[in-house]
């Protein structure tokens, strides 16, 4: 972008020159405008923000020395002006007509709307398909733009079409809307054939709300309403949050709203005033007209495309359906348009909607539908979520029954209440959720919805950790809605191991109630085993096998593979290490378990809740009585640590030991496991197929050792 020399021009009196004030006062707005420019139409900004502030503090303080320099289409103006009483009412010199509305299937929906231009057209089944523009239909607030000699003059809502609303001091506010076409930011990048600015000019287009823009606006009105300010809410959805800031009567208010813009269209087009190409000639097509919008400087959607005939303009419709929710925008649907104007112009109207145009809707992301219980689910995990169950209603193309809640605190934000009128959202793959609450239609005596305080499946306790939104049952052995993840994480390799123990298994015994909780598995026979779908004797012995082996485990291991929430291996190594005893673990209180390292407050409140209920130790007490036996010894460091302060690497396969057995020994006796050999490591011991890290530790030199030299080190 060409540079420019702001204080080129001559003194005060010199013929055609302005004083050096005033002209650095157009040079910073030729500036601004195509930095602005470059950042809100383009996405691509040329300047740091901090030099878009300074220039723009400079402009504002030179304006106020000198008011008789203002002008409507300084960057300055965008940040709003007095407050209002309320809207002037402006006519639109070219209506702003509604088009019809499809919502058929993409091929019914497309197919009709071919079928009716070929008809009004006259066109047989062997002539060319018709050529069309495939746009998308933003959920928006449809507006019009006003240009006067190049500069932004008024804008107005929509409103019933023959008559809208000024709302020009807001519509400044916004960023990708040009204050001024024709010169400097908006053509800085435009060919030379662009075509001239009309001498009035109307862009139609619309306001929208960025869906990312839309979640910071509520979370910075939620800190709002915290914080106890009054009149603040949250918003509804982003069309909601548009149409409200463009009709805010204070402009300040306004600029704090992020709002966007696309262009789409043009209303009341007149010629350039100098003489240049009459508006019916400036383009052909409705898609040349949206590439002339974007050389103007109008920010134009990029998900527009030529479509011919109706196989076409059903293949936009499925591929813009599987991205709709992948915009950052939304949108309701699809619009077709016969691309060539003249074809427009040959179609006309009926009644007051043009034929040569139809929006194509999707299923309605959003609808109306009341609340007939709250229940309370509990996941895998033990987390508790409340479930509004609701009246069926059919949205996002399928119909629904309930709707999560999320956590307490955000049904509290919503107050959603038994028999209350809700708006619910589903969008896409998306777990259906209540939007809003519909006050007005409350049931007079609708109670608050509290959380439990235990869990509806098993009756333990539910507990809300401090800096946590949700709630969890604390019977994680017990639970019947955690059974499959409590015995799938006790079974997994690096808790007890029980070989051959897979998600479906687990799945097929529980839900078949062969096995109900923890013990239940090791009191599995070879008959019930095998009498499972695809279960074959012998992978049931194996199984079975595989039960009586992991009865020989470690503390460590046995600790972790309770489940117990924030106690990972490291943790549980750290209880053995410090308490030796599953027993010292069990009974330790709060400020015994602050003493382990790598156990803090919220750990110690979690080991000692999950050991306060009954189910938990019955079950633990269960699992003893059922054969699991570990190695017990003296607490914290009172037993031997032969490699205390050294470094192993384990490679290959050991004969009898596995790779995580010979890690548990060794940390048990004060050594540590390393996954690299360097110049640091004592040893490194080796096994069958050792690969690389073997030659590693020969070329630095490290000892080599196998299982019988680790045993001999350990003993």
């Amino acid at each position: 972008m060409a540079t420019l020399d702001l204080f080129s021009a001559e003194p005060d009196g010199v013929p055609g020159q302005l004083p050096p004030a005033h002209a650095r006062v157009v040079a910073l707005r030729e500036l601004l405008h195509a930095y602005g420019h470059a950042y809100y139409v383009l996405d691509a900004p040329t300047v740091p923000d901090a030099e878009y502030d300074r220039l723009f503090k400079e402009l504002q303080a030179l304006e106020a020395l000198h008011p008789e320099w203002a002008s409507p289409d300084s960057p300055t103006q965008r940040v709003g002006g007095q407050v209002l009483d309320g809207f002037a009412s402006v006519r639109h010199a070219v209506p702003m007509l509604s088009i019809r509305t499809e919502t058929d299937t993409e091929s019914t929906g497309a197919q009709a709307f071919d079928a009716r231009v070929r008809k009004e057209l006259e066109l047989s089944d062997e002539a060319a398909p018709v050529e069309y523009v495939a746009e998308l239909k933003f959920d928006g607030l449809a507006m019009s733009l006003r240009y006067e000699g190049g500069v932004l003059v008024q804008a107005a809502t929509r409103g019933d079409g023959e008559f809208g609303e000024d709302v020009t001091q807001n519509i400044r506010t916004i960023g990708q809307i040009p204050l001024r076409i024709g010169t400097g930011a908006a053509t800085a990048t435009a060919p030379a054939a662009t075509p001239a600015v009309p001498a009035v000019l109307e862009v139609r287009g619309e306001v929208y709300m960025r869906r990312d823009h839309f979640e910071a606006l509520n979370e910075r009105q939620r800190a709002r309403i915290a914080a106890g300010e009054k009149g603040e809410k949250t918003f509804v959805n982003p069309r909601n949050a548009a149409a409200g800031a463009v009709r805010q009567l204070d402009p300040q208010i306004a600029a704090q709203r992020p709002l966007s813009f696309f262009a789409y269209g043009l209303g009341e087009v007149s010629p350039p005033a100098d003489g240049g190409p009459q508006p019916d000639t400036l383009f052909s097509t409705h898609f040349a007209m949206l590439q002339t919008l974007k050389l103007w400087g109008f920010p134009v959607a990029e998900h527009v495309d030529i479509a011919r005939g109706a196989s076409e303009l059903i293949a936009f419709h499925q591929r813009i359906g599987a991205r709709r929710d992948a915009l950052p925008f939304d949108i309701d649907g699809v619009v077709y348009k016969v691309n060539s104007l003249a074809l427009q112009q040959r179609l006309g109207f009926v009644t007051r909607e043009p034929r040569w145009a139809v929006a194509h809707k999707y299923p309605a992301q959003e609808q109306l539908t009341t609340v007939l219980a709250i229940d309370v689910q509990v996941g895998r995990t033990g987390k508790l979520t409340p479930v509004a169950k609701l009246a069926p209603v059919f949205v996002g193309g399928v119909t629904v029954t309930n709707a999560t809640l999320h956590n307490e605190d955000e049904a509290r934000r919503k107050d959603v209440r038994l028999g209350d009128t809700v708006v619910v959202r589903r969008a896409g793959d998306v777990i259906p959720e209540v939007v809003s609450v519909l006050p007005d239609k409350r049931l007079p005596d609708a109670q608050p919805f509290t959380m439990p305080r235990v869990c509806p499946v098993c009756q333990s306790a539910a507990v809300r950790e401090e800096g946590e939104a949700d709630y969890r049952c604390t019977g994680g052995l017990f639970c019947g809605a955690q059974r499959k993840q409590a015995i799938l994480h006790f079974a997994q390799r690096r808790a007890v191991e029980v070989e051959g123990l897979g998600d479906k298994l687990v799945e097929q015994l529980v839900d078949a109630n062969v096995i109900r909780n923890l013990p239940d598995l090791y009191r599995l026979g070879l008959s019930a085993l095998a009498s499972l779908d695809r279960m074959a004797d012998k992978s049931a012995q194996n199984i079975v096998d595989a039960l009586e082996k992991s009865k020989q485990t470690t503390l460590p291991r046995f600790v972790f593979g309770l489940g117990i929430r924030h106690v990972g291996e490291a943790t549980a190594k750290e209880l053995a290490r410090h308490f030796g005893t599953l027993d010292g673990i069990m009974g330790a209180s709060e400020e015994a378990l602050l003493g382990v390292a790598d156990v803090g407050p919220i750990v110690a409140s979690s080991i000692r809740t999950f050991f306060d209920q009954p189910h938990n130790r019955e079950v633990v007490e269960q699992l003893r009585a059922c054969g699991l036996t570990w190695p017990e010894g003296a607490p914290s460091d009172a037993g031997p640590k032969p490699l205390a302060g050294q470094t192993l690497v384990i490679t290959g396969t050991l004969p009898t030991l596995g790779r995580d057995a010979a890690k548990d020994l060794i940390e048990a006796a004060g050594g540590k496991v390393s996954g690299s050999v360097s110049k640091k490591t004592h040893y490194v011991v080796a096994g069958t197929e050792a690969g690389s890290k073997l030659e590693k530790a020969r070329e630095l030199g490290v000892a080599v050792i196998d299982e019988a030299g680790l045993r001999a080190l350990l003993s």
